[in-house]
């Protein structure tokens, strides 16, 4: 018994310092390398944090784009998602309310042609990108808004897509706090 014991603490004291020490300081040094060295992008306006870029926020004028509904309010403190299925009653309501916000303010828009995440929850709550058609069908009602061309709309948008890691891994998106900061920087 004595044979196996000693290399079964050894074994247990290697994995304590392992995973307690080694892997979380690395998993630190490798945050410092992003952006907000591991706490965070924040994103400035006139030298005032506004936000952080992988946190979505509400917006609700017509002026401004909107990003995904969120079923936690967007509080970073507790994510989530709605934790309904898609014949849950409830949730048929609320994306039904999202549906009626979202043609009542885009006039014009087909109910068939409004992007499934401009009017579902997220997994998180907190998804802070849309895809560039969840975008660009936005553009009427904010280019009406702020008497700006749907042209320069298209620019900014188009300056603002991410592109997929390395051409191919992932979604084309948008962050939209930081497409909206920059539409503030239009036209004040």
């Amino acid at each position: 018994m004595k044979k196996y014991i000693l290399p079964a603490l050894k074994l247990t004291l290697v994995f304590i310092i392992l995973c307690s020490v080694i892997y979380p300081l690395l998993v630190a040094g490798v945050g410092r390398l992003t952006p907000g060295s591991g706490k965070g992008e924040t994103i400035t306006k006139d030298g005032k944090v506004v936000g952080y870029a992988n946190i979505g926020q509400r917006f609700t004028a017509d002026g401004y784009f909107w990003g995904r509904p969120s079923a936690v309010g967007y509080n970073a403190a507790g994510s989530g998602g709605s934790n309904k299925g898609p014949s849950n009653p409830d949730y048929l309501k609320d994306v039904q309310a999202h549906i009626d916000s979202f043609l009542a303010h885009n006039p014009g828009v087909r109910k068939e042609d409004i992007p499934a995440e401009l009017v579902t929850y997220s997994g998180s709550g907190l998804d802070p990108d849309l895809s560039p058609a969840g975008i660009r069908i936005q553009i009427p009602r904010v280019a009406a808004a702020r008497h700006m061309a749907p042209e320069e709309l298209n620019a900014l948008v188009s300056r603002y897509t991410e592109k997929p890691l390395v051409g191919m891994f992932g979604p084309a998106k948008i962050n939209v706090l930081k497409l909206n900061v920059a539409l503030d920087g239009q036209r004040r």
